[in-house]
């Protein structure tokens, strides 16, 4: 009987050999001498994908929290509503920096090194947005914690090194649904926490889950011990080379970049919203507290559920399409929002409308570039990432101080209008592809 492999054999083996297992002419010389073939890819167990979403949720948390407290962090600074704004701002514009001078580092050394690090970083800047006395020492604590906020987004390139090809959506959706909780935990636990402890009280408690964090990490992400020297080795670049690259390959994947601007606009018109939504709801006029504001946020928990479910989808019909589907129900939830938005029991419509498919844009978003080389995925993911958070800085700034301008009809002008465009540019990239692995 022949040593050959089958057709399906062979397709599993060049995958291994990709993540720098054996190779297949050393498989095919052990079936032929009658040696135990060569193991499969070392894929994450489910355990660890669901580890792996778990920590992504708790460091997402910390940029979020100032959104429903951020008349009581106002208040006890003495600042202006147009003026409170630049906290998130700058934090979101620290992100953008952060992401575009550290993530390129993820595809040269070791995405588990490097995602400790930061994670250690950001407990020393949540203690000291708790013990600031002065709004510059907060912001200026709340901008440095945005710039070492990329392990987020380096565990998801090292996910999809790890998971199968076909479940790659899967992943990404499951790894996006605990992005999305970490959002919608934050801003729950913030508004009730602060409306009975104080908001210092907030940080201190996102301080203390991230030490837990930094503790538990590093036994989640073991698995890159065991993906050979490649998973360490040192850059063959100089920084200066691999930061060009990234500029580089933005220019030869357009279909990237585009995506990055159409989630850039979404993640701008979801700050915008939460931000104008709880000025709106802790303005004399409606007269509801933080809290309040919290209990709204929850709302967005059916995202959880949702989509990963919607993930799967996507992985059926394509990403493109799926993405101009989701795009096209957000905007009709938004545009209920005035109409809606003046009693707290029929904002929930369109609340939850929009919670259930905005996180699906930035699913479909990555699924157009993860497939593409696992050495490039992470410089992708900056020129993406970069792009989505100079949205979310604009939607912070623009969030504030639109509504200091014209209320919540301004916001609601400025949401609406930033979705109409996201509507466009995700019709107009059904016509773009890109380039098929080769």
């Amino acid at each position: 009987m022949s040593g050959r492999p089958s057709r399906g054999t062979c397709s599993s083996r060049d995958r291994y050999s990709q993540e720098g297992g054996r190779t297949l002419t050393q498989d095919t010389h052990a079936q032929s001498s009658g040696t135990i073939a060569a193991p499969a890819p070392t894929y994450l167990t489910k355990r660890q994908e669901y580890a792996l979403a778990v920590t992504i949720s708790v460091v997402c948390a910390n940029a979020y929290y100032i959104h429903p407290i951020i008349s009581e962090v106002a208040d006890a600074f003495g600042v202006g509503k147009a003026e409170i704004g630049i906290v998130p701002a700058l934090n979101q514009l620290g992100l953008a920096l952060g992401i575009f001078l550290l993530l390129p580092l993820g595809d040269r050394y070791s995405n588990r090194r490097l995602t400790l690090i930061f994670v250690c970083a950001q407990c020393v800047c949540l203690l000291g947005m708790a013990l600031s006395g002065s709004f510059a020492l907060f912001t200026f604590a709340s901008t440095l914690l945005g710039f070492v906020t990329i392990a987020p987004y380096l565990i998801p390139a090292f996910a999809s090194k790890r998971v199968a090809p076909e479940r790659l959506g899967q992943v990404t959706a499951l790894l996006t649904a605990g992005l999305v909780f970490g959002v919608l935990f934050s801003r729950v636990i913030a508004g009730v926490v602060a409306e009975q402890f104080g908001w210092r009280t907030v940080y201190w408690g996102a301080v203390t889950l991230m030490a837990l964090v930094s503790i538990v990490l590093p036994f989640v992400m073991r698995v890159e011990d065991a993906q050979g020297p490649k998973a360490s080795k040192e850059p063959q670049e100089s920084y200066g080379a691999l930061l060009a690259s990234v500029f580089s390959l933005a220019k030869s994947h357009k279909d990237m970049a585009l995506s990055g601007v159409i989630q850039g606009l979404n993640f701008g018109s979801f700050i915008a919203l939460w931000l104008g939504l709880a000025l709106h709801l802790t303005s004399e006029q409606m007269g509801y507290g933080v809290d309040t504001v919290g209990y709204l946020a929850g709302i967005g928990l059916v995202s959880v559920f949702l989509t990963p479910r919607l993930g799967k989808w996507a992985d059926r019909i394509g990403a493109r399409r799926a993405r101009l589907t989701v795009s096209f129900i957000q905007l009709v939830g938004i545009a209920m929002l005035y109409p809606l938005g003046w009693n707290v029991w029929t904002l929930i419509i369109p609340l939850v409308i929009i919670n259930a498919v905005g996180p699906t844009v930035d699913v479909t978003g990555r699924m157009t570039f993860l497939s593409l080389e696992p050495e490039i995925r992470t410089r992708l993911s900056t020129t993406y990432v970069v792009l989505m958070f100079i949205g979310g800085a604009m939607g912070s700034i623009l969030g504030t101080s639109v509504f200091d301008w014209g209320g919540w009809a301004g916001t609601y002008a400025l949401v609406l209008s930033m979705s109409l465009g996201n509507v466009t540019l995700c019709f107009l990239a059904q016509g773009s592809r890109q380039k098929p692995l080769t």
